[in-house]
Parts: structure tokens; sequence; C-alpha cells
């Protein structure tokens, strides 16, 4: 199992997600002899996920069912364990995309954290590419080559413990992308354009506060950097609903039901659109948006090396 290459079978060893629903699933490490509780019941996964297909679904021993699916980063990111704050899929879209990554591409990262963004980077990159992700602290750094080797993907990623704003990140001249995420950005840039290479590259970093923001763009301007520019990605998610709407009185409902001989006392005619008129109301589906919404995660500000 890797999170880059996809896998038939379930083995002993994997990481894998156990789907109850949309809003309601969690990662479970696949342990010969070992037992995973759910609301419906047992899992074992000796007899009921090794050697079965990814996809599959099982019944647990109360009789109810979920889905064994393979992980993926956008899974991963919504399952992971928290060790710090981490970025989600929408944030996470953009800076693939602004920081023009592709298989291939060499990438810094400071901080790790819990590794969310650090493992669509892997994606992005693989086969040939390779992450070089800096982290402070030293136990969050730890976990996480531990979970870049459980996932299969320790070939294509360095992790670093150290301060990368005293000692940067390790490399010099030889990143196509930096991305930062860390308290003081600022203090970073010049280690920045040290590993990025000669010409071309590009930065993000992701600050929560304007002030910071602020403080970032002055120190690239400072380096040399050009293009700079900061963004803000809202979600605004809408739920699908069947909503019914009265249909306003224009006066000719009453002599059209007439002059075509409605019949509304006529079994066969209650579901027509003519029944619903006489009603006065009109059923239809619309989009909803949700009563609340997640607001402001944090700004990306981008720039490319001159």
């Amino acid at each position: 199992m890797s999170f880059v290459e996809y896998g038939e079978t379930i083995k002993d060893g994997d990481t894998a997600i156990v789907f109850l629903g949309h809003e309601s699933m969690f990662p479970v490490k696949v342990q010969h002899g070992s037992v995973t509780q759910t609301k419906y019941g047992v899992i074992r996964h000796s007899t009921d996920l090794i050697g079965k297909k990814y996809g599959s679904k099982v019944t647990c021993s109360k009789g109810g069912w979920v889905f064994i699916l393979h992980p993926t980063p956008e899974l991963w990111t919504m399952n992971l364990p928290h060790r710090t704050q981490i970025l989600y899929s929408t944030d996470i879209s953009i800076i693939t995309m602004m920081l023009e990554l592709k298989p291939g591409s060499i990438v810094c990262e400071s901080g790790t954290g819990s590794g969310s963004l650090s493992h669509a980077l892997i994606r992005t990159v693989a086969p040939t590419g390779h992450l070089y992700t800096v982290e402070f602290h030293q136990q969050r750094a730890e976990k996480a080559r531990e979970e870049f080797r459980e996932h299969g993907v320790e070939h294509l990623v360095t992790v670093t413990n150290q301060d990368v704003c005293k000692n940067g990140f390790g490399v010099s001249n030889i990143a196509d992308a930096v991305f930062l995420d860390i308290p003081s950005p600022w203090e970073a840039i010049g280690h920045a354009k040290s590993a990025l290479k000669a010409e071309g590259g590009r930065i993000c970093s992701f600050s929560p506060c304007i002030e910071q923001v602020q403080r970032t763009c002055l120190a690239m301007e400072e380096y040399g950097f050009t293009e700079i520019n900061t963004l803000e990605i809202l979600l605004r998610v809408y739920n699908v609903r069947t909503v019914s709407l009265q249909i306003p009185d224009l006066g000719k409902a009453a002599e059209d039901n007439s002059s075509t001989g409605f019949d509304s006392s006529n079994p066969s005619h209650q579901g027509s659109p003519c029944a619903n008129l006489q009603q006065g109301t009109v059923q239809f589906k619309s989009g909803v948006p949700l009563r609340e919404v997640v607001g402001h995660t944090g700004y990306l500000t981008f720039a490319t090396k001159s």
C-alpha cells in the first residue's frame, strides 16, 4: 500500500479508511489478529480485511456494514490525527497549482505539522520528485517520519528536525518551490531564496493574520522576489433540497383549468402540474447554502524568485 500508488488488495500493515458515511470515517492500521470496534460491531482484521479488495463492503459483527477504502491524501486530510492545525483541500488545491508543481518537482516545506499538505505535495511530485520538509518540534518530526514510512512514501520525502529561520532547509539552489507555514515566515525568506533554483522558483507563505502577511511581503521585496500577490480562499457549500414556493396569482389559472376540462377530483390529476397550480404551490430542486460555513483560514502569499 502506498499513498501514491494504488493497491488492489488489503495487506497486513496497510493504512485503510473505514467508511461509515460521508460524515463518519476513520483510519485504521491493518494488523493480523487485531480488531476494530464500530457502531455496527467488530471488524476482525484477519478475516474481514486482509486479502479483501479495497472498496469492499464488509459486514460487522452486529450485522451492519462499512466500506474499506484505499487511502488518498484527500481522505487522510479528513481523518489524520491532529498534532497541529492543518491545511484542508480548499487551500491545498490552490497551493499545488500556484506553485506550478508537477511530477519531478523538488519542493521545500516548513513546518511539517500533521502532514496534511505534505502527503498532497508528495503525490503531486511523485514518482521522480522529492519533498524536503522541516519541522521545529522533535516529536512531531519523528511522528511524521513514522507515518511517511508506514504510508510507503519515505523514498520521496526527507524530514529534518531544525529551526528553518536559523538553519534553513539543508539544500541550496535545487528547489522548484518553497512553502512556509510558520509563525514568522519573514525570517525564513532568505533561506527560501537560497533553497530555490537559480531563477523562476515559486514561494508560498500561509499566515492567518494580515500583519504577518505585511511583514512577509516586505521581506520578499527586500530579497528581490517579484509577482507578489496574496489570496484568501473561502469555501461555500450548497445542499440540494426540494423547496416549495407559492405561485403568484396571474388571474388565468382558473380560466385555463375550466377551458381544458381539468377535474381536480380525478385521482389521475392529483400529481399533475395543474394540481400544483390549483393548490397555489410548486416544488422544485434548489441549492441551499449551509447556515454555518467555514470562514477565514489564512492568507496565501505567492511570489517568484527573479
